[in-house]
C-alpha cells in the first residue's frame, strides 16, 4: 500500500506543477489580443485571488519598464515576496476582512484616472470574491462575512455563493470594470469554476453579469438565509449586462489540471480514465461513490482493469452539521475510507489545487483500504467524524492528511482513485 500511495502523491504534485500560473500568463501577454495594447498608454497591474502574487511576478518579469505599477491582493501566507513596482496585500479566505478593503481600495488607487490609452491587466484567479471586496453604501463588512458564512454552511455550490454576493459588491459583477474605464481593461483568468463561467469567477468584477435578481432570491429562499431588508433590497436590483472596455482570456482549468493527473498516471504505468472534471455534489457522497467504483474495478475491471486510476476534477461542497475541523477534500476522504475498508490494493485522495482546504493548513486528505481500521483502533468512529464535520482530526491520527503549502494556483480540486494490481 506504501508504493501506491507515494504514487498517489507522485500524481497529485506533478499535476498541480504543471498547472501553475506563470507559463499560462506569459503566453497569455505574448497573445496578439494583449500586444495591440502594448506601446499605447501605461499598462497598470492588478491582481486578486489566490494565484495573484505568482501570475503577478510573471506579468512584471514579462513587462519590465513598461509596468507602470499597480497592486496584488492575496491570501495570507500566498505572498512570497515584494515584486518591484506592485503594492502587494494579504488578506482573508473564504472570509473577508479587514486587510480585504485595504487591499482594495489600494488597488481601486491605481487604477483611477487612466486614460483610454491605458491597460489594467487584470489578473483574477480563485478566491478573488473575498480577497476583492469594496462593500455597496449599507452594506458593512460583517453583513458580507454573515452572508458567506451562512452560505458556507448551508452547502451551497460557488456559483449560488458569488451570485449573492456580488449583488452587494462595488467592485464585482462587472462593476471594477466600470470603475477602471476609461482604461482598457485586459482580464487573463485563471478559472476555478465549473464551465470557466466568467460572470463567477472571483464574483466577475469585469465581466457583464448573466444572473438576475430573481434567479439570486431564489437562492436565498432555497437556503433559508437570514438577511437584512437592505441586503435584500441591493439582491433585488440588476448588475450590469454590458461592458465594452473588456477583454478575457481564460488560462488555467480544471480540465488541464486533470489533463496533467492523466499523464501522469501513465508515466507511472497505470491506465488514466479521466471520469469528469465537473464533479459537484456533497462531499461524503462523492466519497461513497468512489469506494464502490474502486470495488468494481477490483471485482470486474469496470470502468477500467487495474492497474488504474480515476481522475476527476471539480469541487465538492460539505453540509455542516457539526463543529469540527474539516474541509471538503477531507472529508471526501474520510468518506471513501469507510467504503475501502479492507480493500487491497486502492488509494483515494483528493486535493485542492492551492494547497489548502477549509479553513485549514491541510490540502485534502489520503487513505487506503487500511485506513478504516486505524481510526477505530484509535478509538475513532468515521460517522461520528463525518457527522461532527471532524475529518481532520480523524486522518491526522492516522497519517492521511496531504499538506502541500500554498501550491500558487487554484484550478478546482483533483481527486484520485488508484487501483494497483501486484503493487501495494
Amino acid at each position: 500500500m506504501d508504493s501506491l500511495r507515494r504514487d498517489a502523491m507522485h500524481i497529485v504534485r506533478e499535476a498541480i506543477g504543471r498547472v501553475l500560473p506563470e507559463n499560462a500568463v506569459r503566453e497569455a501577454l505574448a497573445s496578439r489580443e494583449f500586444s495591440t495594447r502594448r506601446g499605447r498608454g501605461r499598462i497598470v497591474v492588478a491582481a486578486i485571488g489566490k494565484a495573484a502574487w505568482r501570475m503577478a511576478r510573471a506579468a512584471a518579469d514579462f513587462l519590465g519598464p513598461e509596468l507602470a505599477g499597480g497592486a496584488v491582493v492575496t491570501k495570507y501566507g500566498h505572498s512570497m515576496g515584494p515584486i518591484a513596482g506592485l503594492d502587494i496585500f494579504e488578506a482573508g479566505h473564504p472570509l473577508p476582512d479587514e486587510n480585504t478593503l485595504r487591499g482594495t481600495e489600494a488597488l481601486l488607487a491605481h487604477v483611477r484616472e487612466l486614460g483610454p490609452d491605458d491597460t489594467v491587466l487584470f489578473l483574477v484567479s480563485g478566491g478573488g470574491s473575498a480577497l476583492f471586496e469594496r462593500p455597496l453604501d449599507g452594506v458593512s463588512l460583517d453583513d458580507l462575512v454573515d452572508v458567506t458564512e451562512q452560505l458556507l454552511a448551508c452547502g451551497a455550490d460557488i456559483v449560488e455563493i458569488n451570485r449573492v454576493r456580488k449583488r452587494l459588491s462595488s467592485v464585482k459583477a462587472g462593476r471594477f470594470a466600470h470603475l477602471a474605464a476609461p482604461a482598457h481593461v485586459h482580464a487573463v483568468v485563471l478559472s476555478d469554476v465549473l464551465g470557466d463561467r466568467l460572470d463567477s469567477i472571483a464574483s466577475g468584477p469585469a465581466w457583464p453579469d448573466a444572473s438576475t435578481a430573481e434567479e439570486t432570491l431564489a437562492i436565498v429562499r432555497k437556503y433559508g438565509l437570514s438577511l437584512r431588508p437592505r441586503l435584500i433590497g441591493l439582491l433585488e436590483q440588476e448588475t450590469p449586462k454590458r461592458l465594452d472596455n473588456v477583454t478575457a482570456v481564460v488560462t488555467g482549468s480544471v480540465s488541464a489540471l486533470c489533463a496533467a493527473a492523466e499523464r501522469s498516471a501513465e508515466e507511472r504505468g497505470y491506465a488514466p480514465l479521466v471520469l469528469t472534471t465537473t464533479l459537484n455534489c456533497e462531499a461524503r457522497e462523492a466519497g461513497a461513490f468512489l469506494a464502490s467504483l474502486a470495488r468494481e474495478v477490483h471485482g470486474t475491471g469496470r470502468p477500467a482493469a487495474a492497474p488504474c486510476a480515476l481522475i476527476l476534477g471539480g469541487e465538492t461542497v460539505v453540509r455542516l452539521t457539526g463543529k469540527g475541523k474539516g474541509g471538503r477534500n477531507q472529508e471526501l476522504a474520510l468518506s471513501a475510507a469507510r467504503g475501502i475498508a479492507g480493500l487491497a490494493g486502492t488509494v483515494v485522495a483528493s486535493v485542492g489545487s492551492d494547497g489548502t482546504d477549509g479553513p485549514t493548513e491541510a490540502a485534502g486528505g489520503i487513505v487506503d483500504g487500511n485506513t478504516a481500521e486505524l481510526l477505530r483502533g484509535r478509538g475513532f468512529d468515521i460517522e461520528r467524524a463525518l457527522a461532527d464535520n471532524d475529518s481532520y482530526t480523524a486522518l491526522e491520527a492516522v497519517g492521511g492528511l496531504v499538506v502541500t503549502g500554498p501550491t500558487g494556483t487554484n484550478v478546482n480540486d483533483l481527486t484520485l482513485v488508484l487501483c494497483g494490481q501486484g503493487k501495494g
